[in-house]
């Protein structure tokens, strides 16, 4: 009875619904800010529990919007709730939250992607990397039009333990349109593998928890949404500077349907570099982008560096310059490649 009575005390005071709030301060999801309500707290109160343990944690939650996953958050026993929230119509009902629940929701209203979350927790909380997991959780249901762009700042702030990850290894439970769920947690072979599922899997331990239907939305999607979990790993499975891995990643996947034959002379200055950093990193080389592991990308970023090392300049050549400058049929490009821009792979 204790224990109950204890867990008890994080529960809000009965307050407006969330479909309540919304017509009491006359909100409407803005199309151009990609924004659509969750208003089911089962459906809240599922995703934050993809979180783990909530009870006593730092939080940072991403568009709160009307409020509804942060009453999950606040519900499941956070003690510090940072909400960073760029559209200014819905402070005055998280204001309404903050009272709430005193002491426990503080306010930023501001670009989550521009935000400087290092600055937003005390430096007391931070872990060593390595040890144990810090207890500093990141939750949203992130508009479609930054969520990709978002995953990626995170994963390059992940490989530099900045930002978030200046505390340590910070966790991450976020929604995601259902593709790009998929592309992020998909594995060798995956119609879905893709340069995301290669940036993250390196860096995090990936889970696509569940899908919600899109009708469970005010306003419906057009499509159905993914939440994900990211926990950074204690070790990268590459061990080279992001912007080189994401340069290889890029690159292998610029044609996916190419044997790796195909596209490796537009990475190198010259054929016989590609060719070598293939048989540096021991690449089939009649094997398709979609059917190589994390651990042959990390076989290829390695080569890739020893031989920037070797030859200066490598690392700058941009073979899209290169086309530029020279033409497309000068011999730059494997066979065939000039055929298929419409195959060019994107985040």
């Amino acid at each position: 009875m204790a224990a109950s009575g204890k867990m008890a005390s994080f529960r809000l005071p009965p307050l407006p619904t969330i479909g309540e709030i919304i017509r009491l301060y006359n909100l409407r999801a803005e199309r151009q800010l990609s924004q659509n309500f969750l208003l089911d707290m089962k459906l809240t109160d599922k995703i934050v529990r993809q979180a783990g343990s909530l009870k006593g944690a730092h939080v940072c939650e991403v568009g709160p919007g009307p409020g509804g996953l942060t009453r999950s958050i606040l519900n499941a026993g956070a003690a510090d709730l940072l909400v960073v929230e760029k559209d200014a119509r819905f402070v005055p009902g998280l204001q309404l939250l903050s009272e709430a629940a005193p002491g426990r929701l503080r306010m930023v209203q501001g670009d989550i992607l521009t935000y400087r979350m290092d600055r937003g927790f005390p430096k007391k909380i931070a872990r060593k990397w390595e040890e144990e997991m810090i207890h500093l959780h990141i939750i949203g249901n992130l508009p479609f039009s930054v969520s990709t762009p978002l995953i990626i700042k995170w994963l390059e702030a992940m490989s530099d333990r900045t930002g978030p990850f200046a505390f340590g290894r910070t966790r991450l439970t976020l929604t995601f349109q259902k593709e790009v769920a998929e592309r992020l947690t998909a594995g060798p072979g995956s119609r879905q593998r893709s340069r995301l599922s290669v940036m993250t899997q390196y860096l995090c331990k990936v889970r696509d928890c569940f899908t919600i239907p899109g009708r469970a939305f005010v306003p419906k999607p057009k499509v159905d949404v993914g939440v994900v979990h990211f926990t950074p790993l204690a070790q990268p499975q590459i061990q080279q500077p992001f912007k080189l891995v994401e340069k290889v990643v890029k690159n292998v996947f610029q044609f996916r349907r190419k044997y790796c034959r195909a596209f490796f002379p537009i990475i190198m200055l010259r054929l016989e570099l590609a060719e070598q950093m293939l048989q540096m990193a021991d690449v089939d080389p009649t094997l398709r982008p979609t059917q190589l592991s994390v651990a042959k990308f990390g076989a290829l970023a390695d080569a890739y560096s020893k031989l920037c090392a070797r030859n200066p300049g490598l690392f700058s050549y941009d073979f899209r310059e290169e086309r530029r400058n020279k033409g497309r049929d000068k011999g730059l490009l494997a066979e065939g490649l000039d055929s298929e821009e419409d195959d060019e792979e994107h985040y």
